[in-house]
């Protein structure tokens, strides 16, 4: 073989390696697959990108605040989102995360945290459409270009694999903005759990898993529920200025069901001491890399009360009537039957049945009436 000719094969394959890899589109559907035991079906091929609308905004969940560390210090500046599959034949929904300090992961290595400077940059980044620089919100339909993905918890989540290189990066674009949010499946904990289990002990709970996705909490993964007849159990984490992991509250149906819902990072108000419905995003925090078969909650974003019926009020009204023909007659009173002066009644009458009707409530005083002629 000739120099030539080996320089030649050199620039082939320099020239082949500059070709960009062509993203592949793919379903949520396909990407939360699960085994038997919660963990990931889905074979890995990156890049790829996927489309949802933005079911909260960048700030709701988690604090991305930047707090530059080392190992084995805590993640500092975090950010999640949740967007939910729009495609028809599509269903379920996928979470996209990223931490700041990955060096405080034993397994990852002190070089590969971002420093505050550079975890801003990132943070406009991910927050802003790249071709108008508009901020993304809550019913953005946008589409997501990923190059790593990792389970854990019971999802597979987008994100970068605990890499800062930029062939790492995952890239969010503006499709529609305002698509608008889609409306919440309306569900019960008997659609996600059993009845069974202490309210203070989470592990017992009895999660409704079905690897199928059909049934159960596998079913609503990823998505805007609302979740109806809730009472709360403990409210120690109904705090928006607490951190992810003391967001925690449980909540009952009263028949034996418990959920963990977990509170936003803005206030919903003092929390209910009556049953209420609760819509958000309905996910999964299984705490395990290894299974995904329990752990379902619900992320709060509104809280609907459930409102006492109004009280009837039941009268023994005085009622005068007259035909609705007789027009040129006006409703007068006094107070004895033989002696006085007439003053007329103010109440404006009401035709009902065809009859002009004025309506005194019990408490007026024993008075006497007639009609005279206007004409």
């Amino acid at each position: 073989m000739t120099l030539k000719s080996v320089g030649l094969q050199v620039a082939l394959a320099s020239a082949l390696s500059a070709v960009p890899v062509l993203a592949q589109s793919i379903t949520h559907f396909s990407l939360q697959a699960v085994t038997p035991n919660g963990t990931s079906a889905w074979t890995p091929s990156f890049p790829f990108t996927i489309r949802g609308v933005l079911l909260c905004n960048p700030d709701e969940m988690l604090d991305s605040t930047p707090r530059f560390s080392v190992n084995p210090a805590g993640m500092g500046g975090e950010w999640q989102i949740t967007l939910q599959a729009i495609e028809l034949g599509d269903r379920g929904g996928t979470t996209c995360w990223m931490g700041q300090n990955y060096g405080s992961l034993a397994w990852v290595g002190d070089d590969l945290s971002y420093t505050d400077e550079a975890w801003v940059g990132e943070m406009l980044r991910l927050n802003h459409d790249p071709a108008t620089g508009r901020p993304f919100r809550a019913g953005d339909l946008i589409e997501i270009t990923a190059r790593q993905s990792l389970f854990y918890g019971g999802k597979r989540n987008i994100n970068e694999g605990h890499d800062i290189e930029p062939e790492a990066n995952f890239d969010l674009r503006l499709v529609t903005a305002d698509y608008g949010l889609p409306a919440p499946e309306v569900i019960t904990l008997a659609d996600v759990m059993n009845a069974g289990g202490e309210a203070t002990n989470r592990a017992s709970w009895l999660s409704i898993f079905d690897p199928t996705r059909a049934t159960g909490g596998e079913h609503y993964q990823g998505m805007r529920v609302q979740i109806n007849n809730l009472a709360l159990v403990t409210t120690n984490g109904w705090n928006s200025t607490n951190t992810w992991g003391n967001r925690l509250c449980t909540v009952t149906d009263g028949l034996g069901r418990f959920l963990t819902l977990r509170h936003p990072r803005y206030t919903l108000g003092a929390a209910p001491a009556t049953p209420f419905d609760a819509i958000g995003i309905f996910t999964q925090e299984s705490g395990s890399g290894s299974q995904g078969t329990n752990g379902y909650e619900l992320f709060l974003q509104k809280v609907l009360p459930h409102n006492p019926a109004p009280e009837l009020a039941i009268g023994l009204n005085v009622t005068i009537s007259w035909p609705e023909t007789a027009d040129a007659y006006q409703l007068e009173w006094r107070e004895e039957a033989d002696a006085g002066e007439w003053t007329p009644v103010t109440n404006a009458p009401v035709v009902i049945n065809g009859m002009n009707t004025v309506i005194l409530p019990p408490s007026s005083p024993r008075r006497f009436y007639q009609l005279r002629t206007t004409n």
